[in-house]
């Protein structure tokens, strides 16, 4: 069982570091009720770039780790005759400009203010991998600013997957390690090792080269620090304070040659333990890119929530 859960554990790290993965701020809506999509140039921080469009109550959409928020376009087109949906594009990610200092306090604390700049009334946080980090994040330490919370494929305590009585000291000893090797690898090196490892993450050939493409764009540093800083964090204790309804989707078929179902459904309730109400469901038919791999499964589980 520890090699399994050690080799789960590499896949997952490197999947994370090279792309997406787990994950993990975004904006929302602004006040205008026009159906057509616009770029929100007033967002008052260099931390994301907010595309809003649709009409009715605010959603707010975070894509992953060195992901364009375009991650999100069959969601808006599902949700934006209901929600007025705002996409992120994080800072430094697929073309973004990329900025300096901690990079997930500076998001999670410029949405927060983002959200009360253009009062949005308890927006629905929806996030995927890194995106799905920071929306807990966000629920945690702002927990009169939210409504209900949808995370895809995202875990409070990536590093302690294997270890789950891994120390603080532990998890920043193997952050740093991974963020010191996703740095010294060269060009060459990291575009073939990303295009690898999201063959993993989503099915279709067409998605692999877009989502890639995205990482092509992103800044290195910026990749580098904002897994360094995810894979150091456990929110396994501070989830206790989302008072929000919480739907937790995930996958386990890009792991079925290791581990089974089983153990990834004890993963994802062990680690979300402190949030007794959370509503935990397993995709079958898609990988770690749900919304890109099986929208209507995710759609079917988000619109009951959602009621």
């Amino acid at each position: 069982m520890k090699t399994t859960l050690t080799k789960l554990t590499q896949i997952l790290s490197t999947a994370i570091a090279l792309t997406t993965l787990l994950t993990l701020a975004s904006a929302t809506v602004a006040a205008a009720a026009a159906t057509t999509a616009s770029i929100d140039s007033n967002a008052g921080t260099q931390a994301f770039q907010v595309k809003v469009s649709g009409q009715g109550k605010p959603m707010i959409l975070i894509p992953g780790l060195a992901s364009s928020g375009e991650v999100w376009n069959d969601t808006v087109a599902h949700y934006s005759s209901q929600y007025r949906c705002a996409v992120l594009t994080l800072a430094g990610f697929a073309g973004a400009p990329a900025i300096s200092g901690p990079y997930l306090q500076q998001v999670e604390d410029a949405l927060a203010r983002y959200i009360s700049d253009n009062k949005l009334d308890h927006p629905v946080i929806v996030g995927h991998s890194l995106g799905g980090f920071l929306a807990m994040k966000l629920a945690s330490d702002y927990p009169d600013k939210v409504g209900k919370v949808v995370i895809v494929d995202a875990l409070p305590a990536l590093g302690a997957q294997q270890m789950p009585s891994v120390t603080a000291v532990q998890l920043e000893e193997m952050a740093r390690t991974v963020r010191d090797r996703m740095l010294q690898s060269d060009p060459a090196q990291q575009n073939a090792r990303r295009r690898a490892t999201i063959a993993t993450m989503v099915s279709k050939p067409e998605d692999i080269e877009r989502i890639a493409v995205w990482g092509d764009k992103s800044d290195s540093n910026t990749v580098a620090n904002a897994m360094y800083e995810l894979l150091a964090q456990d929110m396994r204790q501070d989830i206790s304070k989302i008072a929000a309804p919480t739907l937790v989707m995930g996958t386990w078929i890009a792991y079925k040659e290791y581990v089974p179902r089983t153990t990834i459904e004890s993963v994802f309730k062990t680690q979300f333990a402190k949030l007794p109400n959370a509503k935990i469901t397993l995709a079958d038919h898609a990988r770690h890119f749900i919304m890109v791999d099986d929208p209507g499964w995710m759609f079917e589980q988000m619109d009951s929530f959602l009621k």
